[in-house]
């Protein structure tokens, strides 16, 4: 359903039920979610999402993921406090992936650090490139 937009002039819509309906979703029933903070484009993180997580966050605004360690549903910041705030969800040109242009409050990473990819690989080396913005201890009291 997606693929009718490739070509399509500036301002060109479909309706959205279709292209849910139409989403490439895994065999588990999952897609990915990218999450870059809306104002300066930095990628905070990647998690999973299902329909119902899906569809919470368009509805609320407060991004909603699926856990899939926990199997269940994550509200992103729901023990943290670090909550995302949705201003814009894209899909890719193939409707298997999403970005959500999100305003994050604090850390997105478990670790303490604005983004998930603090990791650099340099050489024969990986660096971390990222400063601890929030002891682990802090956000999770653990």
């Amino acid at each position: 359903m997606i693929s009718h937009n490739e070509r399509a002039p500036l301002g060109a819509s479909l309706p959205w039920t279709q292209v849910l309906d139409s989403l490439k979703l895994s065999a588990e029933g999952l897609i990915p979610a990218i999450a870059q903070q809306h104002d300066s484009g930095e990628v905070l993180m990647m998690a999973w999402m299902n329909r119902e997580a899906l569809e919470e966050t368009l509805r609320t605004g407060r991004v909603c993921y699926w856990s899939r360690s926990r199997g269940t549903l994550w509200r992103k910041g729901e023990s943290s406090g670090q909550v995302q705030q949705l201003k814009e969800a894209r899909l890719d040109c193939d409707g298997d992936t999403l970005l959500l242009l999100v305003d994050q409050s604090g850390p997105a990473c478990h670790t303490g650090r604005k983004s998930c990819f603090y990791n650099a690989i340099r050489g024969d080396r990986v660096e971390v490139v990222s400063e601890t913005l929030v002891h682990p201890v802090k956000l999770y009291g653990r």
